[in-house]
Protein backbone atom coordinates (compact mmCIF):
# COMPACT_ATOMS: atom_id res chain seq x y z
CA UNK A 1 0.00 0.00 0.00
CA UNK A 2 3.05 2.63 0.88
CA UNK A 3 4.80 1.85 -2.48
CA UNK A 4 1.84 2.06 -4.57
CA UNK A 5 1.17 5.82 -3.06
CA UNK A 6 5.08 6.82 -3.13
CA UNK A 7 4.63 5.37 -6.81
CA UNK A 8 1.45 7.49 -7.37
CA UNK A 9 -0.45 4.59 -8.45
CA UNK A 10 -3.31 4.91 -6.28
CA UNK A 11 -4.36 8.19 -4.59
CA UNK A 12 -6.16 7.10 -1.31
CA UNK A 13 -7.71 9.73 0.98
CA UNK A 14 -9.62 9.35 4.34
CA UNK A 15 -12.60 11.36 5.22
CA UNK A 16 -14.14 12.64 8.07
CA UNK A 17 -17.95 12.64 8.28
CA UNK A 18 -18.19 15.10 10.57
CA UNK A 19 -16.27 17.65 8.57
CA UNK A 20 -19.76 17.61 6.52
CA UNK A 21 -22.17 18.11 9.60
CA UNK A 22 -23.79 22.09 9.97
CA UNK A 23 -24.53 21.67 13.40
CA UNK A 24 -22.13 22.79 16.84
CA UNK A 25 -21.34 19.22 18.08
CA UNK A 26 -20.77 18.01 14.70
CA UNK A 27 -23.72 15.09 15.36
CA UNK A 28 -23.70 12.16 12.40
CA UNK A 29 -26.34 9.89 14.24
CA UNK A 30 -29.56 9.89 15.50
CA UNK A 31 -32.09 7.81 17.38
CA UNK A 32 -34.27 5.68 14.90
CA UNK A 33 -37.98 6.62 14.04
CA UNK A 34 -39.85 3.80 15.41
CA UNK A 35 -38.16 3.06 18.38
CA UNK A 36 -35.25 0.50 19.01
CA UNK A 37 -31.66 0.17 20.30
CA UNK A 38 -28.64 2.23 18.76
CA UNK A 39 -28.51 4.97 16.96
CA UNK A 40 -28.79 5.35 12.73
CA UNK A 41 -26.43 7.51 10.81
CA UNK A 42 -28.07 10.46 9.51
CA UNK A 43 -28.21 11.19 5.88
CA UNK A 44 -26.89 14.53 5.93
CA UNK A 45 -23.57 14.32 6.48
CA UNK A 46 -23.39 11.49 3.88
CA UNK A 47 -25.18 12.67 1.34
CA UNK A 48 -23.24 16.31 1.39
CA UNK A 49 -19.99 14.08 1.59
CA UNK A 50 -20.87 11.47 -1.37
CA UNK A 51 -22.14 15.01 -3.40
CA UNK A 52 -19.04 17.34 -2.58
CA UNK A 53 -16.19 14.11 -3.46
CA UNK A 54 -18.22 12.34 -6.44
CA UNK A 55 -17.21 13.01 -10.16
CA UNK A 56 -18.63 11.28 -13.06
CA UNK A 57 -16.05 8.27 -12.76
CA UNK A 58 -17.49 7.63 -9.50
CA UNK A 59 -18.54 3.99 -7.83
CA UNK A 60 -20.09 4.61 -3.97
CA UNK A 61 -19.41 1.41 -2.47
CA UNK A 62 -21.36 0.81 1.34
CA UNK A 63 -19.56 -1.71 3.60
CA UNK A 64 -22.90 -3.28 5.49
CA UNK A 65 -23.39 -6.27 6.25
CA UNK A 66 -26.08 -6.42 4.29
CA UNK A 67 -24.56 -6.41 1.13
CA UNK A 68 -23.04 -8.82 -1.44
CA UNK A 69 -20.44 -11.14 0.03
CA UNK A 70 -17.15 -9.56 -0.83
CA UNK A 71 -15.43 -12.13 -3.25
CA UNK A 72 -11.68 -11.51 -5.17
CA UNK A 73 -13.79 -11.35 -8.31
CA UNK A 74 -15.49 -7.85 -7.22
CA UNK A 75 -12.04 -6.87 -6.38
CA UNK A 76 -11.00 -7.19 -9.62
CA UNK A 77 -13.67 -5.86 -11.21
CA UNK A 78 -13.39 -2.73 -8.44
CA UNK A 79 -9.41 -2.39 -9.47
CA UNK A 80 -10.69 -1.00 -12.96
CA UNK A 81 -12.77 1.65 -11.28
CA UNK A 82 -11.08 5.24 -11.83
CA UNK A 83 -12.89 6.52 -8.87
CA UNK A 84 -14.48 4.46 -5.68
CA UNK A 85 -16.06 6.34 -2.81
CA UNK A 86 -16.56 3.76 0.49
CA UNK A 87 -18.88 5.00 2.90
CA UNK A 88 -18.15 2.71 6.22
CA UNK A 89 -21.21 2.05 7.97
CA UNK A 90 -21.83 2.28 11.61
CA UNK A 91 -24.06 1.86 14.54
CA UNK A 92 -27.19 0.14 13.53
CA UNK A 93 -26.67 1.20 9.54
CA UNK A 94 -27.20 4.29 7.55
CA UNK A 95 -30.52 5.97 6.81
CA UNK A 96 -31.76 3.99 3.87
CA UNK A 97 -32.13 7.16 1.85
CA UNK A 98 -28.67 7.16 1.61
CA UNK A 99 -29.03 3.63 -0.02
CA UNK A 100 -31.70 4.40 -2.19
CA UNK A 101 -29.98 7.09 -3.68
CA UNK A 102 -26.46 7.69 -3.06
CA UNK A 103 -24.86 4.07 -3.07
CA UNK A 104 -23.94 1.89 -6.03
CA UNK A 105 -22.95 -1.24 -4.55
CA UNK A 106 -23.08 -3.05 -1.16
CA UNK A 107 -20.42 -4.74 0.33
CA UNK A 108 -19.86 -6.85 2.81
CA UNK A 109 -16.99 -9.01 3.98
CA UNK A 110 -18.40 -11.69 6.02
CA UNK A 111 -21.26 -12.87 7.55
CA UNK A 112 -20.53 -11.24 11.19
CA UNK A 113 -20.61 -7.89 12.46
CA UNK A 114 -18.04 -5.00 13.18
CA UNK A 115 -18.29 -2.22 15.21
CA UNK A 116 -18.00 -0.31 12.29
CA UNK A 117 -16.75 -0.63 8.60
CA UNK A 118 -13.82 1.31 8.67
CA UNK A 119 -12.02 -2.48 8.78
CA UNK A 120 -14.24 -4.10 6.44
CA UNK A 121 -13.26 -1.14 4.12
CA UNK A 122 -9.34 -1.56 4.97
CA UNK A 123 -9.62 -5.54 3.89
CA UNK A 124 -11.50 -4.23 0.66
CA UNK A 125 -9.02 -1.94 -0.43
CA UNK A 126 -5.55 -3.68 0.16
CA UNK A 127 -7.28 -6.73 -1.83
CA UNK A 128 -8.31 -3.89 -4.14
CA UNK A 129 -4.82 -2.26 -4.51
CA UNK A 130 -3.23 -5.58 -4.88
CA UNK A 131 -4.63 -5.86 -8.22
CA UNK A 132 -2.94 -3.02 -9.92
CA UNK A 133 0.06 -3.22 -12.05
CA UNK A 134 3.39 -2.26 -10.34
CA UNK A 135 1.88 -2.82 -6.48
CA UNK A 136 3.03 -6.23 -6.15
CA UNK A 137 6.82 -6.76 -6.25
CA UNK A 138 6.26 -9.45 -8.76
CA UNK A 139 3.02 -9.10 -10.58
CA UNK A 140 2.77 -13.27 -10.89
CA UNK A 141 1.83 -13.11 -7.38
CA UNK A 142 -1.35 -11.82 -7.73
CA UNK A 143 -2.39 -13.90 -10.55
CA UNK A 144 -1.11 -17.14 -8.12
CA UNK A 145 -3.30 -16.22 -5.39
CA UNK A 146 -6.28 -18.20 -3.71
CA UNK A 147 -9.55 -17.74 -5.32
CA UNK A 148 -8.07 -15.98 -8.25
CA UNK A 149 -9.19 -18.96 -10.69
CA UNK A 150 -11.60 -20.01 -8.44
CA UNK A 151 -9.03 -22.53 -6.26
CA UNK A 152 -7.76 -22.36 -3.12
CA UNK A 153 -3.69 -22.26 -3.27
CA UNK A 154 -1.52 -24.64 -3.65
CA UNK A 155 1.12 -25.44 -0.95
CA UNK A 156 4.58 -23.49 -1.13
CA UNK A 157 8.03 -24.39 0.54
CA UNK A 158 11.63 -22.94 0.86
CA UNK A 159 14.73 -23.88 2.48
CA UNK A 160 15.94 -25.82 4.05
CA UNK A 161 14.87 -28.80 1.86
CA UNK A 162 14.66 -30.35 5.21
CA UNK A 163 13.46 -29.68 8.42
CA UNK A 164 12.51 -31.42 11.39
CA UNK A 165 12.24 -34.63 9.35
CA UNK A 166 10.10 -33.20 7.23
CA UNK A 167 11.09 -32.87 3.25
CA UNK A 168 10.28 -30.89 0.39
CA UNK A 169 8.27 -32.94 -2.27
CA UNK A 170 10.91 -34.18 -4.52
CA UNK A 171 9.09 -32.78 -7.79
CA UNK A 172 10.14 -28.83 -6.65
CA UNK A 173 13.49 -29.91 -6.72
CA UNK A 174 13.16 -31.51 -10.05
CA UNK A 175 13.60 -28.25 -12.13
CA UNK A 176 10.71 -29.54 -14.82
CA UNK A 177 8.50 -27.04 -14.89
CA UNK A 178 5.82 -29.11 -16.71
CA UNK A 179 5.70 -31.61 -13.47
CA UNK A 180 5.80 -28.89 -10.86
CA UNK A 181 2.59 -27.26 -12.50
CA UNK A 182 0.70 -30.20 -12.64
CA UNK A 183 1.47 -30.71 -9.01
CA UNK A 184 0.31 -27.30 -7.52
CA UNK A 185 -2.85 -27.57 -9.80
CA UNK A 186 -3.41 -31.24 -8.16
CA UNK A 187 -2.36 -29.43 -4.75
CA UNK A 188 -4.81 -26.92 -5.90
CA UNK A 189 -7.76 -28.91 -6.63
CA UNK A 190 -7.41 -31.42 -3.82
CA UNK A 191 -7.25 -28.73 -0.92
CA UNK A 192 -10.21 -27.21 -2.47
CA UNK A 193 -12.13 -30.61 -2.50
CA UNK A 194 -10.75 -30.79 1.28
CA UNK A 195 -11.16 -27.31 2.60
CA UNK A 196 -13.80 -25.47 0.37
CA UNK A 197 -16.13 -28.30 -1.78
CA UNK A 198 -18.46 -24.94 -2.11
CA UNK A 199 -15.95 -23.85 -4.97
CA UNK A 200 -15.86 -26.88 -6.87
CA UNK A 201 -19.07 -26.67 -7.15
CA UNK A 202 -18.99 -23.66 -8.92
CA UNK A 203 -16.01 -24.56 -11.28
CA UNK A 204 -16.29 -26.30 -14.34
CA UNK A 205 -13.24 -28.71 -13.93
CA UNK A 206 -11.68 -29.68 -17.94
CA UNK A 207 -10.88 -33.26 -18.60
CA UNK A 208 -7.42 -32.91 -16.88
CA UNK A 209 -8.53 -30.98 -13.69
CA UNK A 210 -10.53 -33.80 -13.33
CA UNK A 211 -8.07 -36.61 -13.35
CA UNK A 212 -5.49 -34.66 -11.59
CA UNK A 213 -8.77 -34.22 -8.45
CA UNK A 214 -9.05 -38.09 -8.77
CA UNK A 215 -4.87 -38.70 -8.42
CA UNK A 216 -5.05 -36.55 -5.37
CA UNK A 217 -8.04 -38.18 -3.51
CA UNK A 218 -6.76 -41.94 -4.68
CA UNK A 219 -3.44 -40.82 -2.79
CA UNK A 220 -5.44 -39.58 0.41
CA UNK A 221 -6.96 -42.97 0.63
CA UNK A 222 -4.13 -44.78 0.23
CA UNK A 223 -2.24 -42.61 2.86
CA UNK A 224 -5.20 -42.84 5.31
CA UNK A 225 -5.03 -46.62 4.85
CA UNK A 226 -1.08 -47.00 5.69
CA UNK A 227 -1.65 -44.66 8.80
CA UNK A 228 0.42 -41.69 7.44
Amino acid sequence: MKRAQENGIIDLRIHNLRDWTTDKHHIVDDAPFGGGQGMVMKPEPIFAAVESLRTDASTVVLMTPQGRRFAQSIAHTFSAKEHLIIVCGHYEGVDHRVIEHLIDVEISIGDYVLSGGELAAMVLIDCIVRQLPGVLGDAESATQDSFVNGLLDCPHYTRPEAYEGQKVPPVLLSGNHADISRWRLKQALGRTWQRRPDLLEKRVLSDDERRLLEEFKQEMSKQELSGA
